[in-house]
């Protein structure tokens, strides 16, 4: 759990971007609804909402990039940039590698559920997954020590060198696993599928719970797709009625509506008032940009990253409402349908089509649901102290790591007093062989004791700017200098 909640914190990073996207698709959806249904855009209107959707996709279909770069920086102990640099390294090896081209080059006669898999190869999971490679190897061989004839690449500069090797290990692992697990998803949804309503409601917590590993486009091509012989979305939108089908038409989207549209903004205001006083106006940007784009839009994800790791036990309850409230509405006879998700926009759209039924049971239900979501977050939000946004635990001051102080060959305390005391240094960084600082008085620098500690020399490049020749091993230096300092 302790992990779990530290990777929350670190999500929320990526996340912070999210009211923007919701809001950018929020408001162009409704400018332009064509952008999401179809058909000719024109007009000043429409074109400027079909900006501003394309401005909010720019984040939104990217989501999986800015998880594996977040948590790569927040999971590192010093919230280091080359713990970034290694995630994005590793998200761009095992996308690569296990891009569904590349993947049907290696293993020719791939079967079609295998290639489907890999087509949905980037996904949250694989982010998140690949920001805590680059983030446990910055944390781990950060301070790694080579020969001075391989010193150019120790320290941070080896983290990246092996994450890289890391991706390319779990991308042969998960080229035998991914497919395993996708198809298994598959065969589940096909005996789901022969469960009437509850099958519904089941498929429907699944879809919620399954969000995180970016598995749960295994279980929408069997239900809403014709992967299997179903289709619920195609024959929807083709204008058929459940004559057509073996099944009633709709019931594997209709409950998506209540809990998207209604139910996401009451368990936003659970979340809102459970805030800690000096946090509420935080988690407001939060969550009611989240709760706006799910009503509009039905893009959910900036609403339920904002929590689902720093607080999964309160995530599987909000996946198992989405199956209660499906079967709920399975038998209240309500059918709408959504081309891209279940926001006010399509239920608008698809409420003309032939298999539309009951639309207007959106408001009881639309009710029920916001006051049941908002009920269950409010009990178990205060009851279990759970870490929603606002509720977090103070952040812990960052660990300094095991860096050691002492550098073989240099003495640190002598290299302080040859600058002229620790006093003295104003900024202190480093290049590939060099001390590079800023001093407030040069006139203290001592190139003597410098040479003494270990320095090659001194160069100053002007009034106050100072550097001091190291040689390969400055990272190191530079390292436990900023340690003690």
């Amino acid at each position: 759990m302790k992990f779990l909640q530290k990777l929350g914190r670190a999500i929320m990073l990526p996340v912070a971007v999210m009211p923007l996207c919701g809001l950018l698709m929020g408001i162009g959806y409704l400018l332009c609804p064509a952008s999401m249904q179809g058909g000719e855009i024109s007009g000043l209107i429409p074109l400027i909402g079909l900006y501003l959707v394309k401005a909010g996709g720019a984040l939104i279909d990217h989501i999986a990039l800015l998880f594996a770069i977040g948590v790569g920086v927040g999971m590192a102990e010093e919230r280091d940039g080359t713990a970034g640099l290694a995630s994005l390294v590793s998200w761009l090896l095992i996308t690569t590698l296990l891009n569904a081209d590349n993947v049907a080059a290696i293993m020719p006669g791939l079967s079609e559920n295998a290639s489907l898999a890999f087509a949905k190869i980037e996904n949250p999971f694989i982010g998140i997954l690949s920001g805590l490679i680059g983030a446990f190897c910055y944390n781990r061989f950060k301070n790694t020590k080579l020969p001075d004839w391989l010193a150019f690449f120790s320290g941070k500069r080896s983290t990246v060198i092996i994450a890289g090797v890391a991706s390319v290990i779990l991308s042969a692992v998960l080229l035998a696993v991914w497919p395993v697990l996708f198809g298994g998803l598959i065969f589940l949804g096909e005996k789901i599928s022969s469960m009437g309503y509850i099958g519904a409601g089941i498929y429907a917590f699944l879809n919620r719970l399954l969000i995180p590993f970016g598995l749960h486009h295994a279980l929408n091509n069997v239900f809403w797709f014709d992967t299997v012989g179903l289709g619920d979305l195609s024959h929807f939108w083709a204008g058929h009625t459940s004559a057509d089908v073996s099944w009633s038409l709709g019931v594997y989207m209709s409950g998506f509506f209540p809990c998207m549209m209604f139910g996401v903004p009451g368990a936003a205001l659970a979340m809102v008032q459970s805030a800690k006083k000096d946090r509420r106006k935080a988690a407001i940007g939060i969550l009611l940009s989240g709760a706006l784009c799910a009503f509009v839009c039905g893009v959910t994800e900036p609403f339920e990253f904002s929590f689902m790791f720093a607080a999964p036990v309160l995530y599987a309850a909000y996946s198992l409402l989405y199956g209660i409230f499906t079967v709920i509405t399975a038998y209240s006879g309500f059918r709408a349908g959504f081309a891209f998700s279940a926001g006010v926009t399509d239920l608008f759209f698809s409420s003309s089509l032939p298999a539309a039924a009951k639309t207007w049971m959106i408001i009881p239900l639309g009710l029920a649901a916001f006051a049941v979501f908002y009920i269950v977050f409010r009990f178990m939000i205060k009851t279990m102290d759970l870490k929603t946004p606002g509720r977090e635990e103070e952040e812990a001051a960052a660990e300094t790591g095991n860096a050691d102080t002492a550098v073989s060959g240099y003495d640190i305390d002598a290299i302080f007093a040859g600058i002229g005391g620790r006093e003295n240094i104003v900024t202190l960084d480093n290049c590939v062989t060099r001390l590079r600082l800023e001093v407030k008085d040069a006139s203290l620098i001592d190139e003597a004791l410098l040479k003494k500690a270990g320095s090659k020399g001194v160069i100053k490049t002007g009034a106050n700017s100072v550097q001091v020749i190291i040689g390969t091993n400055v990272e190191h230096v530079a390292a436990a200098m900023k340690k003690k300092m």
